[in-house]
């Protein structure tokens, strides 16, 4: 057997695993579409996602409203209006950190990078009372403008995102620093017109994991949000499970459906930027 043939032989089976691996990771999403046409008795005897007998109800019930002060329509608006602000804000705080980490030495540079290298290691459930407690003292909880999820986002509290632009930046010559200086840019400048075009991907692959993340936050909502008209889709979902005594799962199914539909759509839009970034960052040149 020729070295080309052992090289298509190997990447066959190489792809074979990816493909049998993408499929077993995929299919539960699969058959969420197909059992959110099924009733209760088919979603529970049946593993298949093709219905037998189809029905709408459940989307039909998805459509409805919850004791008239919030339907999925106006819990998704909720939810944007929560998630929109915090990627913004998130993109724009990490960037300037991480700038100031990867291009300036300044006094306590090498104490204030491990201490926030260490936040890495700290679950957010051991903030969650001391935080609560000041949020409330503050007037927070409960803001109409959801204050408390989306403020701290302006100070760089993702120390992820952080770290990760760092790994970015360190790998952008500082020679472009230097030339953008001698043409009279300032910092501000050199960040804006030289940086950020090539931070691009990394600044993409941030937003839409802070997007995902906060798409899909159900704690931090839980603990601020107490009006159910300003509920996000998250709690919505949940609300509705606990509405009746016995709830039919296709309307839960075609409801966790059509709140995700936003998400894989920007993901799919955004994916080829999304791996420059995470990629890109992990080589050092």
């Amino acid at each position: 057997m020729t070295m080309e043939t052992k090289k298509k032989v190997s990447n066959f089976f190489k792809y074979l695993i990816l493909i049998l691996v993408g499929c077993i990771m995929l299919y539960p999403l699969v058959w969420m579409v197909g059992a959110s046409f099924k009733d209760n008795a088919e979603i529970f005897s049946s593993i298949g996602f093709i219905p037998k007998r189809p029905t709408l109800e459940g989307y039909k019930n998805a459509m409805k409203g919850y004791g008239g002060d919030i339907n999925i329509w106006w819990s998704m608006l909720n939810t944007y209006k929560i998630v929109i602000p915090k990627v913004i804000f998130t993109v724009f705080s990490a960037t300037i950190a991480a700038y100031g980490f990867a291009r300036f030495k300044f006094i306590g540079h090498d104490f204030f990078f491990a201490l926030l290298m260490s936040t890495l290691f700290l679950p957010n459930v051991v903030l969650n009372v001391p935080q609560f407690i000041m949020y409330t003292k503050w007037g927070w909880v409960d803001s109409p403008l959801y204050l408390p999820l989306i403020v701290s986002t302006l100070f760089a509290q993702d120390t992820y995102f952080v770290f990760m632009l760092i790994q970015f930046m360190r790998n952008i010559p500082k020679e472009l620093d230097e030339a953008a200086k001698i043409d009279g840019c300032n910092m501000f400048q050199t960040l804006w017109l030289v940086l950020v075009p090539v931070l691009k991907p990394a600044m993409t692959s941030v937003a839409l994991f802070q997007f995902m993340w906060s798409n899909n936050d159900f704690m931090g909502p839980l603990l601020y949000v107490s009006t159910p008209k300003r509920y996000p889709a998250a709690i919505f979902v949940k609300m509705s499970m606990d509405a009746d005594t016995g709830f039919s799962w296709n309307r839960i199914l075609a409801l966790s459906l059509i709140s995700i539909i936003p998400s894989l759509v920007i993901f799919f839009l955004a994916q080829d930027q999304f791996i420059d970034g995470v990629t890109a960052g992990s080589v050092k040149g």
